[in-house]
């Protein structure tokens, strides 16, 4: 076991920890400390019977469990750990550092115990495929690399096997980032709009949440940043360390653009043509802007021959404008991810006519003053579903350009109704698009349930 992370286990043996929150990225992270000799609560919200064999399993392994509405009381812990969902500033989690515990989290743990480099990516929109990029990027030029924080796995229990040269790419929320006291060695922004109001007290809070991917950095590091994003722009007087921006609609002195057809990069070595526009498979200008991140990010790590060979042959991301099927000359894409209305609209764009899109869904408390406008513009059938439906309808009416009809809104209560909707009267030519501009917790436990839910739906039709 490496001196990093043995250190901290260590640290916390003798210690009673408590982790907050029962999932994906916390399971592992359980084990993880009861095989050191952690003395370990589990508190999750959900009751014994959700859970099934899995309580019974971690009690078997010396777990102690609190679960239940009761799940945040009486924390009397040395060292808690937080899930991401849960804010830092809840009564309870007040209370328990008043009386002296530590509050941490699982990524925040792998950034204390972490050997090799790290690569961050936050934004409101592409941060995972901009983070699967990447981290393909790095893979295809030879990095052993590993993908976890806000997709893939949890990365603390592989931190072990970790060698200096290796590279860890991060796709990080707000939420994760909120606490955070260390940054990544590179940090990415790909861009700052409105986003998990429903969570975060203001636009104001999200913002600083986000900004600590790069505040603590040190000389050094790198922040790489959208310049033509006004929020993000902003965050280059504050860096400590380097910065590199990156734009599609100017030529920078140094950083990454577009001129010509083509991505270019201006830095210390003079100014040279990286990535042909037309070579890049995905569609959409919003990528041709992931692809200008992660170049950024890469640039000195990963050959521009490599660079170009990965653009021609990545797909994407699945429930990312992902081509479900085509029938009868009428093609479905998934756009589940888009769980805000920047997203949507940067979806909206990929395609040259007018398509028939279903949105709506959990509320963030998001506008979609901007949305409306590009519905008006791209979208010739609008399938409204979920408690949103009413702001997004009149956000469409109230945008100019709009007359009744164009485009047609309808709004059904059920999400199958609402796809079955969007399929009925198409003809070929016609392009069917799940891309909500909201979350899916109205209705599904995640944005895949519900992208997997619209692809089954569409594989079901004859």
């Amino acid at each position: 076991m490496s001196s990093m992370i043995q250190q901290y286990l260590d640290d916390l043996r003798g210690k009673r920890v408590a982790v907050i929150g029962i999932g994906v990225s916390n399971t592992p992270l359980i084990k993880m400390l009861v095989r050191a000799g952690v003395q370990v609560t589990a508190c999750d919200k959900r009751d014994r019977a959700d859970f099934g064999g899995q309580a019974e399993a971690l009690e078997s392994l010396g777990v102690t469990l609190r679960l239940g509405e009761d799940y945040l009381e009486g924390l009397d812990q040395d060292v808690i750990f937080r899930t991401p969902g849960l804010r830092p500033d809840v009564p309870q989690l007040l209370a328990a550092r008043e009386r002296g515990a530590v509050l941490t989290s699982e990524m925040e743990a792998f950034f204390e115990v972490c050997p090799c480099q790290m690569i961050g990516v936050t934004g409101s929109d592409g941060k995972t495929t901009t983070t699967t990029i990447i981290a393909g990027l790095l893979k295809a030029a030879g990095y052993t690399t590993y993908v976890g924080g806000n997709i893939g796995k949890p990365l603390l229990p592989d931190a072990d096997g970790m060698e200096h040269g290796d590279v860890a790419v991060l796709e990080l929320s707000s939420f994760q980032l909120m606490t955070m006291q260390r940054s990544p060695d590179i940090a990415v922004i790909t861009n700052l709009a409105p986003n998990h109001l429903d969570v975060h007290t203001s636009m104001e809070e999200y913002v600083s949440a986000k900004e600590n991917i790069y505040l603590h950095q040190e000389e050094e590091g790198l922040v790489v940043l959208n310049e033509d994003n006004e929020i993000t722009r902003s965050f280059a007087a504050k860096a400590p360390g380097r910065v590199m921006c990156f734009s599609r609609k100017q030529e920078l002195e140094r950083g990454v653009y577009v001129k010509d057809g083509a991505i270019w990069v201006s830095d210390d070595n003079g100014k040279r043509e990286v990535l042909p526009i037309e070579g890049i498979l995905l569609p959409g200008i919003h990528n041709v802007e992931n692809y200008m991140a992660a170049i950024a990010a890469v640039n000195g790590l990963v050959p521009d021959d490599v660079i170009r060979e990965f653009a021609a042959a990545f797909q994407g991301v699945e429930h990312r404008i992902e081509l479900v099927r085509t029938l009868r000359g009428v093609r479905y894409y998934n756009d589940s991810i888009a769980s805000s209305p920047s997203r949507t609209a940067a979806g909206l764009r990929c395609f040259d006519q007018p398509v028939i899109l279903i949105a709506g869904g959990y509320d963030k408390h998001i506008p979609f003053d901007t949305l409306g406008p590009e519905i008006v513009s791209h979208v010739k059938k609008l399938v409204l579903t979920g408690p949103t439906a009413g702001k997004i309808r009149a956000a469409v009416e109230g945008a100019p350009g709009y007359a009744p009809g164009r485009p047609a809104i309808v709004e059904v209560e059920d999400f199958d109704e609402a796809v079955a909707e969007a399929n009925r009267d198409t003809v070929p030519g016609d392009v069917v698009i799940l891309s909500p501009a909201c979350a899916s917790f109205d209705r599904f436990k995640n944005f895949m349930e519900r992208g997997n839910a619209f692809k089954r739906i569409i594989h079901a039709l004859d």
